[in-house]
């Protein structure tokens, strides 16, 4: 890639964290000094790799596992090293994960002069109780506090992580966590279905988990689309919503089936064109394997696949100025029965999904894309 073609995104995966969530599939592991130390390491000489090559960057995402685990000053340095190796846009939305586990003392403000300007906190929920049947290691007011500590460092660009139809979560226990990230004022909300993954706990003792019906599931989400919406989140993509001007900046790459770099082990990246991952193993990271080949990318059913789990769906003008093609006239013919079903809506404009359509979203792209 050429420094004339357009910024990408670059995501960098910090495998670390205080402890194994119960339902979490991310790969993650315990951090311990020479661990840490021989990651960094690693990680640098990654990030050093493309120095040289005038590729821009308008998206930095620290993600994890938890990257404030390693400190504001491993990751200034990280970002240092990014600066050095790519060409970062002015304005560019440099984003870090952090779970609101222990007193945040100056590490807001140690990322703020490094040059971070968007946090993203795992809250998942404002019941003390909750989160302990999700086996997180805060409480609400440990997350009220983190809100109030990156605000006093000059953050203002915060994103709530929320949970939905977990272990013991009620309508009202829902519409107060809700509440809570309004009356925090944050930017953007993050409002995720719980899913029972393969090979962690939850997934282990699913029989006893209390976990909500199908159509129980549903109507939390729903209830979540309408509290949010209407505590001032606008939702634009199926589980994010925003106040005007707040969108993911990095997701929106991933959605809009633009390029990007992940680093670090299980990454993934979509880059001049070709998809290749890390495999999730530290010490193959460490090793500095090369990334795992996973084929072309960028496809129409591909670029379709993702725009439709966006709210502004998959939109003719993007089509156009994409593949020189409008949006199949297969695929709308398809469409008709979903809209009359009330699953999308059609429109000169381009196909979206409807809330209702968002609900059993694989289904039907699945049916719009054969």
């Amino acid at each position: 890639m050429s420094g004339g073609a357009s910024p990408i995104g670059l995501y960098l995966h910090v495998p670390f964290c205080d402890g194994k969530c119960p339902y979490c599939d991310f790969y993650s592991m315990r951090a311990g000094g020479m661990k840490l130390r021989q990651y960094m390491d690693a990680l640098l000489r990654r990030i050093r790799s493309f120095q040289g090559r005038g590729i821009a960057l308008d998206t930095v995402y620290f993600g994890g596992g938890t990257p404030s685990l390693l400190g504001d000053k491993r990751l200034a340095r990280l970002l240092g090293a990014v600066r050095e190796s790519f060409a970062l846009a002015p304005g560019a939305e440099i984003t870090v994960e952090v779970n609101p586990t222990r007193e945040p003392g100056r590490l807001y403000q140690g990322l703020r002069e490094a040059g971070v300007n968007r946090i993203s906190l795992g809250l998942q929920s404002a019941q003390d109780g909750e989160l302990r049947l999700l086996g997180r290691r805060h409480t609400a007011a440990q997350a009220a506090r983190a809100v109030e500590a990156a605000r006093q460092a000059g953050f203002s660009n915060i994103s709530l992580d929320l949970m939905l139809a977990t272990p013991g979560q009620t309508e009202d226990s829902l519409r107060r966590s809700i509440q809570f990230c309004g009356e925090l004022g944050v930017e953007h909300v993050s409002a995720y279905l719980l899913k029972i993954e393969p090979g962690t706990e939850f997934h282990q003792r699913q029989a006893s988990l209390s976990l909500p019906g199908e159509d129980e599931t549903a109507a939390r989400y729903l209830l979540a689309c309408q509290e949010l919406e209407a505590a001032g989140y606008a939702q634009y993509e199926i589980s994010n919503f925003a106040r005007p001007g707040f969108p993911s900046r990095h997701n929106l790459k991933y959605w809009r089936c633009e390029e990007y770099l992940g680093l670090g082990p299980s990454a993934h990246s979509f880059f001049e064109g070709r998809r290749f991952y890390y495999p999730r193993s530290l010490t193959q990271f460490l090793l500095e394997e090369p990334p795992v080949q996973d084929g072309e990318g960028g496809g129409f059913e591909e670029f379709a696949m993702l725009a439709l789990r966006l709210t502004e769906g998959l939109r003719e003008d993007r089509c156009q100025a994409r593949f020189g093609h409008p949006i199949p006239a297969a695929m709308r013919a398809r469409a008709e029965p979903l809209a009359r079903a009330g699953y999308c809506a059609l429109s000169p404009e381009g196909i979206r999904l409807t809330r209702q359509g968002f609900l059993v979203s694989n289904s039907v792209i699945s049916r719009l894309i054969l």
